[in-house]
C-alpha cells in the first residue's frame, strides 16, 4: 500500500513541525486556516481525488468558506459534537467515480472511492464546478458546506490566464507565445503572455477562460461553451495537457 500525503496552508507553505498537540489546538481557536491533504492508497492517485485536492488548495488559498474548513459542522470548538471524523463522500452524476472527504485534526483528506460509512453524500457534475444535481443524503448541513468548500469563486480571467502561464510553459512543445481574447461586458479585452514566434490564441467568454486557465472548467468541455481556439492540431493536444496539468495538479 502506497500513502503519500501533502500538506497545504494558506501561504503554501508546509506546516513547520514542533509540539503539535498544544500547537495546533491554539492555532485552531486563533482562527488558522486549516490544512487540505490529498491522501492515496494506491500506486496513483485517481483524477477526482486530484481534482477535489486542487479545488481544496484553491479554496484555502483564496480564503474561501474557511470557516467550514475549520468545522464544517458549526461547532464552536474545533473538537465539539461530531465533528472530529466528519465524512462526506462526492459522488460523479455520470461516471462511476468517487472519493470520500474526512475531516480532522485540523485537516481534509481526500481518498479514492466511498469504502465505509459517511455522514453525508453529495452527486455532483464534474463539468459543472461541483455543481449539485440532486438532493444531497445523510446530515444537510454537513453536505452543504462542503459543496461550498468545492464552489470558490474563480480568479479574474487575467490572473488565471497568468498563473496558467506560469505553470505550463516549459511543457514539451507548447507554443512560444499564448494570446487570450475575452469578452467582456465591456467589450473584447486582450493579454499576450510569452515571446517567440509559434502563437496560440484562445478566446471565448472572460467566466469561462477563467474557468480554464484555473482548472475549474474542463478545457474540451469549455469548446462546447463558447471558447475558441487558433492553432495547429499538435499545439491543440499540448494546451489540452496543460489545461489537465493545472485542472488536475499533476
Amino acid at each position: 500500500m502506497v500513502r503519500r500525503s501533502s500538506h497545504l496552508t494558506n501561504s503554501g507553505r508546509r506546516p513547520e513541525r514542533g509540539p503539535s498537540n498544544e500547537r495546533n489546538h491554539d492555532d485552531r481557536r486563533a482562527g488558522h486556516t486549516p490544512r487540505a491533504v490529498a491522501r492515496r492508497d494506491r500506486g496513483r492517485r485517481d483524477p477526482l481525488v486530484r481534482l477535489i485536492g486542487r479545488t481544496l488548495r484553491d479554496a484555502i488559498e483564496g480564503g474561501h468558506a474557511l470557516g467550514v474548513l475549520a468545522d464544517p459542522q458549526g461547532n464552536d470548538g474545533f473538537d465539539g459534537g461530531t465533528r472530529a471524523g466528519a465524512s462526506v463522500a462526492v459522488r460523479s452524476h455520470d461516471t462511476p467515480q468517487a472519493a470520500t472527504l474526512t475531516f480532522g485534526d485540523g485537516t481534509v483528506a481526500v481518498s479514492g472511492g466511498v469504502r465505509t460509512a459517511v455522514d453525508a453524500t453529495v452527486v455532483v457534475d464534474l463539468h459543472g464546478r461541483f455543481a449539485p444535481v440532486q438532493e444531497p443524503t445523510g446530515d444537510a448541513a454537513l453536505a452543504a458546506a462542503v459543496l461550498r468548500v468545492l464552489s470558490p469563486p474563480v480568479p479574474h480571467w487575467r490572473a488565471a490566464a497568468a498563473r496558467f502561464w506560469e505553470g505550463t510553459r516549459t511543457i514539451t512543445g507548447i507554443p512560444d507565445v499564448l494570446v487570450v481574447a475575452a469578452e467582456t461586458e465591456g467589450g473584447v479585452e486582450h493579454a499576450r503572455f510569452g515571446d517567440g514566434e509559434s502563437h496560440y490564441v484562445v478566446a471565448g467568454p472572460a467566466d469561462v477562460l477563467a474557468g480554464v486557465f484555473s482548472g475549474a472548467d474542463d478545457f474540451l468541455e469549455s469548446l462546447a461553451a463558447g471558447v475558441r481556439v487558433q492553432g495547429s492540431l499538435s499545439q491543440l493536444s499540448v494546451m489540452t495537457a496543460a489545461s489537465w496539468k493545472v485542472r488536475f495538479d499533476v
